[in-house]
């Protein structure tokens, strides 16, 4: 058990260094290019630290495991809005832009609600099966398709108005791949003996999921966006998180049921609830308390939410 542990923390170093390089690689080619950092965090950010929960979910749809393959994209966008998002706004409050509120807030909303919907056709509409089937994993990567030409075409670049010592290109897009690879390969190193150090405790596939491997996989975002935080680059931040969470929705559980269809039969409707609550938690904080921000006191909420849903999943072992 010690080999486990020290792997594990290998893999939280790694995370932690590759966090710091994305960012900063990450920010100074918004700057480059004339990207807004929310564009660069939803884009390159957010699918790149969110390749651990692309491996996890493929290879649970590849060995017909569901549990493992929906439960980690549950947990993990639960987890990147209310745990993550929630400490970052504790370190930082996060401005919430027009744009923001206008597609991106309520596109999460709509993507997650379609995902609860087409996940129980049969529960609620009464035909198909309780699952994603091929047809509907070719819905969500063409959702997704759509909504990523949609982010470019409307690019919005900040004014930089920083004094950072301006970064070459050559060199800021090693630093992106060089944290990118370094999250990856820390990540599985985490996930991988997470799972072990769990396995060894003997709890279920569904609560290593959406815990362990949901925490796991989500180590980059959390480092990311703690980061992003720390530098004041809360639209990096929420950049990463949004697109993170529709990544892992239309892309990675979009694929994963073209590979084999997904049943939706070991999650419960608290999983699905949370699931949906941490969503609608960012509209909220858009419109209540002080608008166009997401500040300490919706962090705080944000967190005791998280707080809430993991104790309620420890009692229900």
């Amino acid at each position: 058990m010690i080999i486990p542990i020290l792997l594990f923390l290998a893999g939280l170093v790694l995370i932690v260094f590759g966090a710091n390089y994305l960012v900063d690689g990450a920010s100074a080619i918004a700057r480059r290019f004339g990207l807004s950092e929310f564009v660069i965090g939803l884009t390159i950010v957010g699918m790149g630290t969110s390749a651990p929960e692309m491996v996890v979910s493929f290879l649970g749809a590849l060995k017909g495991n569901a549990d493992i393959a929906i439960g980690n994209v549950i947990g993990s966008n639960i987890m990147n809005v209310l745990l993550i998002l929630g400490l970052s706004a504790l370190i930082l409050p996060m401005q919430i832009t027009p744009s923001n509120k206008k597609r991106d807030i309520p596109t999460n909303i709509l993507v997650t609600l379609l995902l609860i919907l087409l996940g129980l056709e049969q529960t609620v509409f009464h035909f198909g099966t309780d699952g994603l089937s091929r047809w509907d994993g070719a819905v969500l990567i063409a959702i997704f398709i759509l909504y990523m030409w949609q982010s470019f075409r409307t690019n919005q670049p900040e004014e930089d108005g920083s004094a950072e010592k301006p970064v070459k290109i050559g060199w800021a897009i090693l630093m992106v791949l060089g944290g990118l690879a370094s999250l990856v390969f820390g990540g599985n190193l985490f996930v991988d003996n997470a799972t072990v150090i769990a396995r060894s405790l003997g709890v279920s596939d569904k609560f290593i999921a959406i815990t362990i491997l949901a925490g796991g996989t989500s180590m980059p975002e959390l480092a990311t966006c703690v980061v992003a935080a720390a530098k004041k680059k809360g639209q990096l931040a929420l950049g990463n998180i949004i697109g993170s969470n529709l990544f892992n929705i239309l892309l990675i559980l979009g694929g994963a049921a073209l590979i084999n269809p997904l049943s939706f039969s070991g999650m419960s409707y608290v999983d699905l609830g949370v699931l949906l609550l941490s969503a609608l938690c960012l509209l909220t904080a858009a419109y209540i308390g002080k608008k166009d921000e997401i500040d300490r006191l919706d962090g705080g909420i944000f967190v005791a939410i998280w707080a809430g849903y993991m104790a309620y999943l420890i009692v229900n072992l």
